[in-house]
C-alpha cells in the first residue's frame, strides 16, 4: 500500500518546477497512467488523461479527472500542457505524440518521469536504481537481485515492468534505499535522462521489431542501461556484448558462463566466480540457482554483478541466489506422465527465449506460435531442429513457423491448429483460447513417448488469443493436468 502524506512533501526543485499550475498530458490509462496522478497532483500540476479506449476514458473521468480523447487532441492546440508523459505502448509516431513535438512540449515516458521526481528528492532520499533489461530473462535477475538485497538487509523493491509501477514504489512509506528495476526497450525509449547506479543488458535478439523498426534501434534503447556508474553486459550474446564498446557508464564490466577473465564474472567448476569488483570471489554454486541451466545461471551472474556493483558481499549474493525461486510460466515443471514430463514457459515469448528453453531438453515435442513480432524463427530452427521431435502449432503465425519448419527441419512432424475447429463464433474468446490449447496439448501428448519433454516455449506473444502469456500457461497447465495415460504416444 502506498503511504504518504503530500503536506510532508519538499519543493518539486527545479527540475519540476516549470510543471506547477500546469496542465500534464496522461497519455494512457494503463497500470503506469494511473501511477502518473497522485505525483503530479502532489507537484502542483493539473493531470489531463486520453486514452484509445472510451471505457478507460470513461473510468478515469468517474475518478474527476479532465480526459480529452484522441479526436479531440488532434484537432486542438496543444500549447496548454506543459508536458506530456506516454505510456511506454505508445509508439513514437502515434499523433497525439508527433503534434506535441511538433509544437515543442517535451514527450517523457513515465519512467523518466520517476527519475525526475526521485532526483527531485519528492518522495525522500534519492534512491539507487539497478536496472536490468535485455530480450529474455529480465524479470528473472529482477527478482534474482531483489532476493540478493533482501538478503544483505537493504531496503528494496523490485518495480517496473515487472508489475509495479516505480512511482507507486517511490511513494512507499518507509521508502527503499534501492530500486531493483526491470525495463523493456519501450521504457527505455522514453527515458533518456536514467543514470542507473548499475544497469545490465542481458541480451539483444529479435524483438519488437515492428514498434522500433528494426533491430539497431531496439538495441539502441537497451543500450540506455549503460549511461550511469556501472554497466553490465552478457558476454555469451554478440549483440550485447558488443555494446559494451559503446556504452557510456563511467566502467564496463561483462558476465560469461565459463571462465571469467579480469573485470568479468563467469562460472568455474561449477562455481559462480566474480573477478571485476575482487581478485576472486566465490559467489554462489550452480547447483543452488533455479532455474537451472545457462539461462538460469545467465540471470544469476547479471544480478551478481549487479548487487556487487553496490558493495553487496559474496556471503548474501549466495544466500539471495539460494533463496530465490524461478516465479511461475517460465521452464516450470507441470507433471510427468508415461515418462513424459511437461514443461510451461509460456513466458518464451521470443525465438531466442524459446531456443534457450529447448536446448535445455534432448527431445521436444515444441507447442509454439501467437504472434512473431516481425521476428524471424529460421535460425532458432536451424540451430534446435535436431531436438525436436515433433510440433504443434497454433496462433496467427503458426503458419510461419510451420514454413520455416518445412525448410529447416522437413522430418520434423508438423500439427498445425485452426482457431476455429474446436469453438463455434458463439464463444467467448477465453473458451476457444482454452479449447485451441486444449487440442494443442492432447496433439503434442500424441507425439511424444517415454523420455520425450513435451514444451510450451512459444516463440512468440500471446496477445493474439490470450490475455497475456499467464493466461496461455494456466491454459496449458489445465490441458496437461487433464491428459491421461493412453494420451501418451497415441499418434505414433
Amino acid at each position: 500500500m502506498v503511504e504518504h502524506s503530500p503536506r510532508a512533501l519538499r519543493s518539486p526543485g527545479p527540475m519540476l518546477e516549470f510543471l506547477r499550475g500546469r496542465d500534464v498530458l496522461v497519455a494512457g490509462w494503463g497500470v503506469s497512467g494511473r501511477s502518473l496522478i497522485e505525483p503530479l497532483r502532489d507537484i502542483g500540476a493539473h493531470p489531463v488523461v486520453t486514452d484509445s479506449g472510451a471505457k478507460a476514458l470513461a473510468e478515469a473521468a468517474e475518478l474527476g479527472l479532465e480526459v480529452a480523447t484522441s479526436v479531440e487532441l488532434e484537432r486542438a492546440d496543444l500549447s496548454r500542457f506543459a508536458l506530456v508523459i506516454t505510456s511506454p505502448g505508445w509508439r513514437p509516431d502515434s499523433p497525439v505524440l508527433v503534434s506535441a513535438v511538433t509544437e515543442g512540449i517535451p514527450v517523457w515516458g513515465d519512467v523518466e518521469f520517476a527519475w525526475w521526481v526521485d532526483q527531485a528528492r519528492i518522495y525522500g532520499p534519492v534512491r539507487k536504481w539497478l536496472v536490468i533489461t535485455g530480450t529474455n530473462g529480465k524479470t528473472t535477475t529482477t527478482q534474482m537481485t531483489h532476493s540478493i538485497l533482501r538478503a544483505a538487509g537493504i531496503a528494496s523493491v523490485a518495480c517496473g515492468n515487472i508489475g509495479l509501477p516505480i512511482l507507486d514504489a517511490l511513494r512507499r512509506n518507509p521508502g527503499p534505499q534501492v530500486l531493483a528495476v526491470e525495463l523493456s526497450s519501450f521504457q527505455l525509449h522514453w527515458a533518456p535522462s536514467v543514470r542507473p547506479e548499475a544497469g545490465v543488458v542481458l541480451n539483444v535478439a529479435e524483438d519488437h521489431l515492428d514498434w522500433h523498426g528494426g533491430l539497431d534501434a531496439y538495441a539502441a534503447a537497451k543500450a540506455r542501461a549503460l549511461t550511469g556508474r556501472v554497466g553490465v553486459v552478457g558476454l555469451d550474446d554478440p549483440v550485447a556484448g558488443s555494446l559494451a564498446r559503446k556504452a557510456k557508464a563511467r566502467r564496463t564490466v561483462g558476465f560469461r558462463i565459463g571462465v571469467p577473465a579480469d573485470g568479468e564474472l563467469g562460472v568455474v567448476d561449477g562455481k559462480l566466480l566474480d573477478r571485476a569488483f575482487t581478485k576472486a570471489a566465490i559467489l554462489a554454486e550452480t547447483s543452488d540457482i533455479s532455474p537451472q541451466g545457462p539461462a538460469g545461471i545467465a540471470d544469476a551472474l547479471a544480478a551478481s554483478a549487479l548487487t556487487r556493483a553496490i558493495d553487496v558481499a559474496p556471503q548474501f549474493v549466495k544466500e539471495g541466489l539460494a533463496e530465490h525461486k524461478v516465479g511461475p510460466h517460465r521452464t516450470a515443471f507441470v507433471r510427468e506422465l508415461g515418462g513424459v514430463e511437461f514443461i510451461d514457459d509460456s513466458k518464451a515469448t521470443n525465438p531466442h527465449a524459446a531456443r534457450a528453453a529447448i536446448m535445455a531438453h534432448p527431445h521436444v515435442v515444441w507447442v509454439a506460435g501467437g504472434l512473431l513480432k516481425g521476428a524471424s524463427v529460421d535460425d532458432l530452427i536451424e540451430e534446435v531442429g535436431e531436438r525436436l521431435v515433433g510440433a504443434v502449432l497454433f496462433g496467427a503465425d503458426a503458419p510461419v513457423i510451420a514454413a520455416a519448419l518445412a525448410r529447416h527441419a522437413p522430418e520434423v512432424p508438423v500439427i498445425e491448429l485452426d482457431a476455429g475447429d474446436d469453438a463455434d463464433m458463439e464463444s467467448s474468446r477465453s473458451q476457444r483460447a482454452e479449447a485451441v490449447m486444449g487440442r494443442a496439448v492432447r496433439a503434442a501428448a500424441g507425439l511424444a513417448r517415454a523420455g520425450d519433454t513435451v514444451l510450451l516455449a512459444p516463440a512468440a506473444a500471446s496477445l493474439d488469443m490470450y490475455d497475456d502469456y499467464t493466461h496461455r500457461g494456466r491454459c496449458f497447465v489445465d490441458a496437461v493436468t487433464a491428459l491421461e495415460d493412453g494420451d501418451i504416444g497415441r499418434a505414433l
